[in-house]
């Protein structure tokens, strides 16, 4: 009896210290967690800070931290004391981020029907053609495009963007899209066309709607791809069409380097994705995890 009370005891004795141990580890790995995250997000709470900065302050190496905070970067991003104001390349922006995004979204959603749901033939060869778009550096056909754009007199022209964006957006948008809608039910559909539903009906009322987590979460990148992308923009536009993007290398001028004027305009420009991630938060968690649990 004292043998196996020794035994219960000793057992115990080890679950409790395993137990000590697996609670350490998971201790130290949320320690670790929580450095990474706030390693990541450093830089941008550094830019929000020298936002706040003047430019004396802002340029002092080592930077200050306590120094007096103004507003005086903003103030001269949204044209106070004569500057250029941001409203048109800001605009500009937010035209071609959200026509390119819907145009995507027109194009995309039938063509992974396609190659899902009702696929056609050889539809992997057909993947692999959307991803070896992909593979292509953008600087090599940087030329051509402007050739065409010089020659159609499509420069400076917001709709060029447009068509660019979408052209550039669309092999990742099937691809994703292609992956959401596999796992949406055939029998629904099967249903629907059985009630005399056509394809834009059943595209429209069936599979979007299941399909909608995986949809947000494409629009989400493919409107953050296009309101991030500088080269084209740059080459291809000027006084007009002017980008968000373009409108921030300004700051960089032969005069030198304007850091708290830039770490301004940078705040204003990342907030219109920030604000679209945090409202899509959920939608897009669901997303990029549809189909990871089966």
């Amino acid at each position: 009896m004292s043998a196996s009370t020794a035994t219960t005891a000793s057992g115990s004795a080890s679950v409790n210290a395993l137990t000590r141990r697996a609670r350490r580890r998971s201790a130290a790995l949320g320690v670790a967690a929580w450095v990474v995250g706030i390693g990541f997000c450093l830089p941008a709470l550094w830019m929000v800070l020298t936002s706040f900065h003047a430019e004396a302050d802002a340029a002092t190496n080592p930077p200050s931290l306590a120094a007096a905070l103004t507003l005086d970067g903003y103030r001269t991003f949204f044209g106070g004391g004569g500057g250029p104001t941001p409203w048109p390349p800001l605009v500009n922006s937010l035209a071609a981020s959200f026509f390119s995004t819907v145009l995507v979204l027109l194009l995309a959603l039938p063509a992974a029907y396609a190659l899902s749901i009702r696929r056609v033939r050889k539809w992997t060869d057909v993947m692999f053609f959307f991803l070896s778009t992909k593979m292509l550096p953008v600087v090599a056909g940087l030329l051509p495009v402007y050739l065409f754009a010089k020659n159609t007199g499509l420069l400076d022209n917001i709709w060029l963007l447009v068509l660019l964006y979408t052209s550039m957006n669309l092999p990742i948008a099937v691809w994703m899209m292609q992956s959401f809608l596999a796992d949406v039910p055939v029998s629904i559909i099967e249903a629907a066309q059985v009630d005399g539903a056509r394809l834009p009906t059943v595209l429209r009322r069936v599979v979007a709607p299941v399909a909608g987590p995986g949809i947000a979460a494409t629009a989400l990148i493919c409107f953050i791809f296009s309101w991030n992308e500088l080269l084209f923009a740059r080459v291809l536009t000027g006084v007009v069409a002017g980008t968000a993007p373009v409108h921030l290398t300004t700051f960089v001028t032969s005069q030198g380097l304007f850091l708290a004027q830039l770490c301004a305009a940078s705040v204003v420009v990342s907030l219109p994705v920030l604000v679209a991630g945090y409202a899509a938060q959920d939608k897009l968690v669901q997303g990029l995890s549809l189909g990871a649990v089966k």
